[in-house]
């Protein structure tokens, strides 16, 4: 028989976000070991740490992606802007590595 208690639930929706919150950990490692590659690429060919154009078009298909899955695309902006800001600060400090090592 199952518990249909409130706490019983509780525990079960808990366990359901942190088997979420595990799997989000470990896409945003994924994430940045591949932006960490993006920005040695950069680096060794002089590009900018940044590109305004290519953060643009993702903030408009994060947004729809929000959108469409009931998601506040405001958030969705908000933390497309602060794995960007993490980004960006990681490529900076490839590219001054890269600057330091020639």
């Amino acid at each position: 028989m199952t518990d249909h208690t409130p706490e019983a639930r509780l525990l079960a929706l808990r366990g359901s976000i942190d088997n979420i919150d595990a799997a989000l950990i470990h896409m945003l490692a994924e994430r940045f070991r591949c932006t960490q590659q993006v920005g040695e690429l950069k680096a060794v060919h002089g590009m900018p740490p940044s590109d305004p154009d290519r953060e643009a078009k993702q903030i408009a298909r994060l947004r729809g992606l929000a959108e469409d899955a009931h998601l506040d695309p405001e958030f969705a902006e908000k933390w497309f802007n602060f794995v960007v800001a993490e980004v960006i600060h990681h490529h900076q400090t490839i590219a001054e590595g890269a600057a330091e090592a020639d």
